[in-house]
């Protein structure tokens, strides 16, 4: 089966290994002249970073970039990027790599034509439309991690760096206008970002399928992007020269992502405030949460896991599907507790009041409290 396509729903992906080449033509189709190429620290000066630079000189786009940005972004991070931007004269970005360059990418592209604060534009209730959405540039969004599927989102999440909150940051226009997955950009992901970015994919299905509000395409997506992850997470964790699995991997990626869309829950809402105080890895803290959340909701998920296992060919209903997780995330070295992943004397009371105000909460199967939520916590410790 050949691992090449074109989709639209509704941003255009472009699909395939090599396909980084038709950068040019991305940026063409984006109406972008003058990119600013977005990454973090880490993939600046990497290969595949380089190359897609000589691309963009080559076909007389430049080869801007700005690389300051931490593995949880933050408005510090957005200011400086911002600055480099108008600056520069730009005229669009890419955004280039895993969730931290997809997602500050997004912002900048974003705020570049705004005159209000960041933070006034977080996901609540109506308060994108306070944007100017002339103001917002357009993005070419080029993933080289397989998880948070920030590349078909159209929000980013901001860590507040003088409370350390992890903030939403929401637009309709903030969707890529062309994504470029290429799965060879993932054959250097090192065995321990595969597996974290790939159980990161593999929860926002998960949440995605459990949500209680009705989304019946989104739940279709979630199902099949289940059985990605499960096929080809431990291939690609195993061989990350696997080109087929980093392929799969990305779809299930972009799938989980467009899915959320249903609603995410108990998972993201405690991971995102143990990431932004703590700075644990995001789709590693999910997989080691994944456990107590799915025991606490249990009553309210049973009969559904018991069906997505079926689906998924694993025997013995939900506990069939809570045996596999356990034995997936030791398959691929996941650390059993927060504890094991480095959270050490950790403020209850503040995590327990910043998962409560997380936006995850509302698509949780069960209500979430501040008993339930504690409870959760000090299971997960």
């Amino acid at each position: 089966m050949s691992l090449t396509a074109n989709w639209s729903y509704p941003t255009a992906i472009r699909f395939g290994a090599g396909r980084i080449a038709e950068i040019a033509e991305a940026c063409a189709a984006a109406g972008i002249k003058k990119p600013l190429l977005v990454t973090d620290k880490g993939l600046a000066y990497l290969p595949i970073t380089q190359a897609t630079l000589d691309l963009m000189e080559a076909a007389g786009l430049g080869r801007a970039m700005f690389s300051d940005v931490d593995p949880n972004p933050t408005e510090v991070n957005a200011e400086a990027g911002i600055k480099v931007y108008r600056d520069g004269g730009h005229d669009g970005v890419i955004a280039f790599g895993g969730g931290s360059g997809l997602d500050l990418g997004k912002v900048i592209a974003f705020m570049s034509g705004q005159t209000r604060p960041l933070w006034d534009f977080e996901d609540i209730g109506d308060w994108w439309t306070r944007a100017d959405a002339d103001g917002i540039a357009p993005i070419v969004a080029v993933p080289t991690t397989a998880g948070t599927g920030s590349e078909v989102g159209r929000a980013s999440v901001i860590t507040n760096s003088q409370t350390h909150e992890k903030k939403i940051i929401f637009h309709p226009k903030m969707l890529p206008a062309v994504v470029i997955c290429d799965p060879e950009l993932t054959v250097g992901m090192p065995p321990m970002i595969t597996a974290g970015t790939g159980m990161d994919a593999f929860a926002h299905c998960l949440e995605a399928f459990c949500s209680p509000h009705y989304h019946p395409m989104s739940q279709g997506m979630a199902l099949e992007g289940m059985r990605l992850v499960k096929e080809y997470l431990p291939r690609a964790y195993a061989d990350g020269s696997d080109l087929e699995a980093r392929g799969h991997m990305m779809s299930a990626a972009a799938m989980g992502a467009t899915a959320f869309q249903k609603g995410l829950g108990a998972i993201h809402a405690i991971s995102h405030p143990i990431g932004a105080v703590h700075h644990t890895h995001h789709g590693t803290t999910n997989a080691v949460v994944m456990q107590p959340v799915l025991r606490m909701n249990r009553p309210a998920i049973e009969e559904r896991l018991t069906k997505a296992a079926a689906y998924l060919d694993i025997v013995g209903g939900f506990d069939g599907f809570y045996d596999f997780v356990g034995k997936l995330n030791a398959e691929l070295n996941i650390p059993s507790s927060l504890t094991a992943l480095g959270v050490t004397d950790p403020n209850i009371d503040a995590l327990v009041a910043s998962a409560l105000q997380d936006p995850s909460c509302g698509g949780n199967p069960i209500e979430l409290t501040k008993e339930n939520v504690t409870q959760l916590l000090r299971d997960c410790l």
